[in-house]
C-alpha cells in the first residue's frame, strides 16, 4: 500500500492528553467546556458553502449539499457511512473518492466496506482545498458509533448506577472521537484552514480595536526599492549586468529608431543601454524613490531629449506624447526563485497595455526557465541546522526548527550538485500570463554521485534568455554558463558619453537579426555551475535527507503559488518519493512545504 508523510511540522493542536482521562479534568463540574472549540469549528464547517459530491453545483451550508445529493442524485451520504460502519478517516477518505474518481450513486451502492480506496493513505489529501465535508465532528454525522446515536437512540437511565455507566460510556467514545479528529486535522492541516479558525480566535475584535486597513503588499516593496544599497548590488552584479548590455548594446539594428519601454528602471541603467543603442525615445517608469535619481541620471549622461523618466506604478501610468505602443519592452523583473516580488505581473501588463499588437514587439528578456536539481547540501545543512546543536556545549538546536518552514537564499557549490537540472516551468515572455504564473509541475531527478551519499536539499535556479524576435525557444537550446574571467564580464564597454562603433548593416529585417545563419540569442543562468549572481539559487532544506547513489531516482511534483497574506512572496509545496535500483517500488511520498520571502 503507498503512503504519505507529511514532513512539514503540524499545526498547534489542543491538547487531547487531559481529556483522556476523565478524572483528570474538570468535565464532571463544566461538561461544556471542553469541547467548545471544536464544537465551533463543526458549527463553521457546517454553515460553510458547500459543493455536490456529484456535480459542480455550491450550496449555502453542507446540509442543503447534502439533502441536494440525496434528492436529486439518490444518494444519503450519513446512511451509507452507517451501512459500511465507517470510522472517521475512512468517511473521510469515501468523500475524497467520491470528488477524485466519480462513482456514480448506483456504484456507491454497491460498496461492501472493503475497497482498497478505504484503506489508501491517498485519499486523506483532500480534493477540495477547505473541503467543509471533511471538517465535521462525528457527531454531525449522527453515525451509529454507540447507544447514544440518533439512529438507534437508548432509553433514558432509570438510576443513578446506570446513569453513571452512561456516561463513563459516552466519555470513552467522545475521547475517542476527539482522538480521531485530531490525528486527521494533523495529516491535512496544511491543506484545510485551521490557520484561519486561529487567526479568527485571536482577533481581539470590534470592541477591542478598529478593522484593519486592506493590506498593502506593495509599499514595502517600493520602499526597500528605494534604498541606494540594493541598486549597488544590483549593478555589481556582473552577469546580470554584462548580459543585459550585451542583448542591448549589440543588437543596435534592433533597438535604433525604437520606441522602449524599461519596466521599473531603478537607475535607469537599462534605459541609458537602450539610448545608447540608437533608441528614438525610452520612457522609464518606476514607482519608488529611486526615480528621482533616474531622472538626474538621465540629465548628467546628456540624455534627457532620448529618455523620460515617469514616476509610478506601470498599471497606473500614462505615456505622453500621446504614446499608445511601444516596439519593445526591457525590465529586469526576476527575484528569488524567479517569481518572488511579483514583479512580472507588472511586466505583463506592462505588455498587454502597451505592447505592439501587429506582431514584432519584443520582450526582453523574451523567456525564463525555473530549473529544479538534487544537492548534497552539506554545508547549507551545517550551517543552518548542525551548528545550533553544539553551542559552547549548550544544545540550542530548537532554533533550528523554523530553518525549514522558509526557502533559504544561499550559494550552492557546483560539487554538491547531484543530478542533471529538470525544468519545471518554460516562460515564454510574449504569451504566458499572469494565472499561469501559479503552476504545478511535475519532475524526476536521478542521482549522479558515484557514491552513496545524503541528499539535504533541492535546489532551484532560473535561465534567462533574450531573443531577437518573438518566437519561443526550442527547450533544447542551452543557456550559456558565465565563468570566472568569461569574456563577457571582462568586456569593457564605451565609457565617457563615447559612442558605440558603427556597425555595418546586415540582411533582412530588423526582427530576424541572423549570426552565422542562427538566431543570435543572449542568455545566462543562476545555477551553481555559473558565476554567482545576486540571486544566488533557492535552496530548499528536507527534513530528512535522502540515502541515495547512482541511479537513485527522486520524483514528484512541484506547486508554486502567491502567498496568501503577502502576494510577493510564494508558497512552494514538494512532493517526492524515492526509487532505489535495489528496491523493487517506489517509497512513500513525502509532502515538504516552504515559504520563499
Amino acid at each position: 500500500m503507498s503512503s504519505i508523510r507529511f514532513a512539514t511540522p503540524l499545526a498547534t493542536q489542543c491538547s487531547d492528553n487531559d481529556s483522556d482521562d476523565p478524572s483528570s479534568s474538570d468535565s464532571e463540574d463544566y461538561p461544556e467546556e471542553d469541547n467548545n472549540f471544536d464544537d465551533w469549528v463543526s458549527d463553521q464547517a457546517l454553515n460553510r458553502p458547500c459543493r455536490s459530491l456529484f456535480d459542480e453545483n455550491d450550496f449555502a451550508s453542507v446540509d442543503d449539499a447534502l439533502q441536494y445529493d440525496q434528492s436529486t442524485h439518490g444518494f444519503n451520504l450519513t446512511e451509507t457511512c452507517t451501512r459500511l460502519n465507517l470510522d472517521l478517516h475512512q468517511r473521510i477518505r469515501l468523500i475524497n473518492h467520491i470528488r477524485k474518481d466519480k462513482p456514480t450513486p448506483s456504484q456507491l451502492s454497491s460498496l461492501t466496506g472493503k475497497e482498497s480506496f478505504l484503506t489508501s493513505d491517498e485519499y486523506l489529501l483532500p480534493v477540495i482545498e477547505d473541503d467543509p465535508l471533511l471538517q465535521l465532528d462525528l457527531d454531525d454525522w449522527s453515525d451509529d458509533d454507540g447507544p447514544s446515536t440518533l439512529a438507534h437512540p437508548q432509553p433514558e437511565p432509570t438510576d443513578l448506577a446506570t446513569a453513571v455507566r452512561r456516561i463513563r460510556y459516552l466519555e470513552e467514545k467522545l475521547s475517542q472521537a476527539q482522538k480521531d479528529l485530531a490525528d486527521y486535522r494533523s495529516i491535512v492541516s496544511q491543506k484545510v484552514d485551521v490557520a484561519s479558525f486561529a487567526e479568527i480566535i485571536s482577533d481581539p475584535g470590534p470592541s477591542t480595536s478598529k478593522a484593519a486597513d486592506a493590506r498593502d503588499d506593495d509599499s514595502h516593496y517600493f520602499q526597500s526599492y528605494g534604498e541606494i544599497d540594493i541598486h549597488a548590488v544590483m549593478i555589481n552584479d556582473k552577469v546580470r549586468t554584462s548580459s543585459y548590455a550585451s542583448f542591448i548594446l549589440k543588437n543596435p539594428l534592433l533597438f535604433e529608431n525604437a520606441i522602449v519601454l524599461d519596466v521599473g528602471c531603478g537607475t535607469g541603467i537599462l534605459s541609458l543601454f537602450a539610448a545608447k543603442s540608437g533608441a528614438k525615445h525610452v520612457y522609464a517608469v518606476e514607482a519608488s524613490g529611486i526615480a528621482d535619481k533616474a531622472e538626474k541620471i538621465v540629465q548628467a549622461n546628456g540624455l534627457g531629449d532620448v529618455i523620460t523618466v515617469i514616476r509610478g506604478k506601470v498599471e497606473e501610468i500614462k505615456l505622453p506624447d500621446d504614446v499608445t505602443h511601444v516596439d519593445i519592452i526591457i525590465s529586469e523583473w526576476m527575484g528569488y526563485a524567479l517569481l518572488y516580488e511579483s514583479m512580472l505581473d507588472s511586466v505583463l501588463h506592462a505588455r498587454d497595455r502597451f505592447l505592439s499588437p501587429n506582431g514584432g514587439g519584443i520582450m526582453a528578456p523574451s523567456q525564463c526557465r525555473m530549473m529544479l536539481v538534487l544537492c548534497e547540501g552539506n554545508e547549507v545543512y551545517k550551517d543552518r541546522v548542525g551548528s545550533w546543536s553544539d553551542v559552547y556545549g549548550f544544545d540550542l538546536s530548537e532554533m533550528a526548527k523554523e530553518v525549514y518552514d522558509n526557502a533559504i537564499i544561499d550559494v550552492v557549490p557546483p560539487e554538491s550538485i547531484v543530478s542533471a537540472p529538470c525544468p519545471i516551468k518554460d516562460l515564454h515572455l510574449r504569451t504566458i500570463t499572469p494565472r499561469q504564473l501559479d503552476f504545478k509541475s511535475s519532475f524526476s531527478l536521478t542521482c549522479t554521485s558515484p557514491m552513496r551519499t545524503k541528499i539535504h536539499a533541492f535546489v532551484l535556479y532560473f535561465d534567462t534568455f533574450f531573443s531577437v524576435d518573438e518566437e519561443p525557444l526550442d527547450p533544447s537550446v542551452p543557456v550559456t554558463i558565465i565563468k570566472e574571467g568569461d569574456p563577457l564580464l571582462a568586456e569593457v564597454w564605451p565609457v565617457g558619453g563615447k559612442s558605440l562603433p558603427k556597425r555595418r548593416a546586415s540582411m533582412g529585417s530588423v526582427r530576424q537579426v541572423k549570426e552565422g545563419g542562427k538566431k543570435k540569442i543572449t542568455s545566462f543562468s543562476t545555477g551553481p555551475q555559473s558565476h554567482p549572481t545576486h540571486w544566488k539559487q533557492t535552496v530548499f532544506l528536507l527534513r530528512e535527507p535522502i540515502a541515495a547513489e547512482e541511479g537513485t531516482v527522486v520524483s514528484g511534483t512541484f506547486s508554486c503559488k502567491k502567498n496568501g497574506e503577502n502576494s510577493r512572496e510564494l508558497d512552494v509545496e514538494i512532493h517526492y518519493s524515492v526509487k532505489r535500483l535495489e528496491e523493487p517500488t517506489v517509497g512513500e511520498t513525502v509532502v515538504e512545504i516552504y515559504t520563499v520571502r
